[in-house]
């Protein structure tokens, strides 16, 4: 009887053990289940913000109406821009123009006034000193070019004092 009483003695520790076993490996079964699904819920994330990056690029570089819309409206911007450049250079260009012709005029009618003999225009300088180096030639006075394009490709110097290298009055009093 003894014997008995130990066999199911041992049996009922048996199935103890067994019973434990059994619930420490479910537990262990849930604890891997449940770190799998953690482990798929982040990759599924990460998938979906992947997922999502693509898309974004793809409508981006793939979305042609909308990025030529853009870039013709930028065009617009620019060629409106480069207009109104245009306008306030060829405004300041024109402002330029006059104030310099007047400073010219005043400049020459100035200087004319103040001239003594000695004091001759450049031009008329230059054409002396080839009078003295180039008599042999027979010129009697050297020639310059026009400054009107209506008057002749050359005329001959006047010892009157002028201007022969821009705008301007050509003859001074």
């Amino acid at each position: 009887m003894a014997q008995q009483r130990a066999l199911p003695q041992s049996k009922e520790t048996l199935l103890q053990s067994y019973n434990k076993r059994l619930k420490d490996d479910i537990k262990s079964v849930m604890d891997n289940f449940t770190e799998i699904i953690k482990t798929a819920k982040v990759r599924a994330g990460e998938s979906l913000m992947k997922l999502v990056s693509d898309l974004k690029q793809f409508l981006i570089l793939n979305d042609f109406p909308s990025v030529n819309e853009a870039i013709d409206q930028r065009n617009q911007q620019l060629r409106a821009l480069q207009e109104e450049c245009d306008r306030k250079l060829i405004t300041l260009r024109d402002e330029i123009s006059i104030d310099l012709y007047e400073l010219e005029e005043e400049y020459y009618s100035s200087s004319s006034s103040l001239c003594e003999a000695n004091d001759l225009p450049l031009c008329e300088a230059y054409g002396r000193l080839d009078l003295d180096t180039d008599s042999a030639d027979g010129l009697s006075a050297p020639l310059l070019a026009s400054p009107e394009p209506s008057a002749g490709p050359l005329q001959a110097a006047a010892p009157a004092h002028s201007h022969a290298g821009g705008p301007g009055p050509t003859e001074h009093a």
